[in-house]
């Protein structure tokens, strides 16, 4: 369990829970999942000391699941939100998350599996619940003690006043906005392997195989396109409250409850990029094999056209050799010296002339 308090640019770090609220700030609880229940008694008595209020025992067990999809619920008291990031952010043994379901092909397809987060809003407390290792947790609590620390060596320095988070509300949307920007930088992987395939499979040299990979591809596509629809419909579900919040008396406070509006618009934009990305990526994927199957098919009917062609040339080549071939005492030309050569002739010119007669018609044309 880690616990921050932010006051201002100044962000402090402790392992224990906060006896009182800073004046003026706020205070991130931020626990792994396998720790929730060894600390859930001591994180409930603490937010009623603090807030008033505990998380209800539903809520709980939301944030303690680890295959809960993305949702949205809140109380009078508090909010929950329930938001799936990628689990390349998971290190080391699950540790109380599911494991992940093994997938078939390219390593890329093995980073579109996904662990849930969950955030409990407070007016002056935020509660995060990670997988195990979470690199996003990580990774945006070392920045943010970089930059308290960088402003208290150089005071007035622009860039904390402008990164650190102003309250709970912002800093939940600032932790959702780089998960899902994982998913972003997933994308180009995504398209470059997709790019590959469909290289392959409009290729006429190549014999595309791999066809179970392609196939575990589209199924991670239409689960990540899943998943993002129920991330985009619980932050809905969050600026639809977010927008039910009383009116603030003090102009600091509206011009943040604004800020929250842009954040929060911000990152539903950035989830419906992820969203058409990859209802783009389905597609492409689906024209690709039907344009496959098509140029295999147009390729068959080359053949059998050039076959069929073949055929009609010699058929009449057959015609005459099988006349002279009959068992009859007196056939014209037979017993001639020159008889041979005459055929030869007659044969080799219908063959030219059914040859001339087809390629007129294109019908030997290999249409390049």
């Amino acid at each position: 369990m880690r616990v921050f308090t932010f006051q201002g640019t100044h962000i402090g770090q402790a392992d224990v829970l906060p006896q009182t609220l800073p004046d003026q700030g706020f205070v991130w609880v931020a626990l792994e999942r396998s720790e929730v229940e060894a600390h859930i008694g001591n994180l409930q008595a603490s937010l009623q000391r603090l807030c008033g209020a505990t998380l209800v025992d539903l809520h709980v067990s939301d944030l303690f699941n680890p295959n809960l999809p993305s949702r949205f619920d809140y109380t009078g008291l508090y909010d929950v939100l329930v938001f799936r990031s990628l689990a390349q952010g998971a290190k080391g043994p699950p540790g109380g998350d599911a494991a992940p379901r093994r997938r078939g092909g390219p390593p890329v397809l093995h980073r579109l599996d996904t662990s849930p987060v969950g955030f409990a809003l407070f007016d002056q407390v935020l509660v995060s619940v990670h997988p195990k290792g979470c690199t996003v947790l990580d990774a945006y609590a070392a920045r943010m003690l970089t930059l308290s620390a960088a402003e208290a060596q150089e005071p007035g320095r622009s860039a904390p006043v402008r990164l650190v988070p102003t309250g709970p509300a912002d800093l939940m949307l600032r932790l959702v906005g780089q998960m899902v920007d994982g998913f972003l930088e997933l994308r180009r992987e995504l398209t470059r392997q997709l790019d590959h395939w469909q290289l392959e499979l409009l290729s006429p040299r190549t014999r595309f195989s791999n066809w179970g990979s392609l196939l575990d591809a589209r199924i991670a596509l239409h689960q990540l396109d899943e998943i993002c629809e129920d991330q985009r419909v619980a932050i809905l579900d969050w600026i639809t409250t977010l927008n039910d919040w009383p009116e603030a008396e003090q102009a600091a406070s509206r011009r943040e409850h604004e800020l929250l509006k842009v954040r929060s618009r911000d990152v539903l934009e950035h989830i419906e990029r992820v969203v058409h990305h990859v209802r783009r990526l389905e597609q492409s994927a689906e024209t690709a094999v039907q344009i496959h199957f098509s140029a295999q098919s147009h390729r068959t009917n080359d053949i059998m056209r050039t076959l069929t062609v073949l055929t009609a040339v010699f058929l009449p080549l057959n015609l005459i050799a099988g006349i002279f071939g009959m068992n009859f005492d007196f056939i014209p030309l037979l017993h001639s010296q020159g008889g041979f050569w005459w055929a030869m002739v007659g044969m080799g010119a219908i063959a030219a002339a059914l040859s001339g007669y087809f390629w007129r018609k294109r019908y030997l044309d290999n249409g390049r």
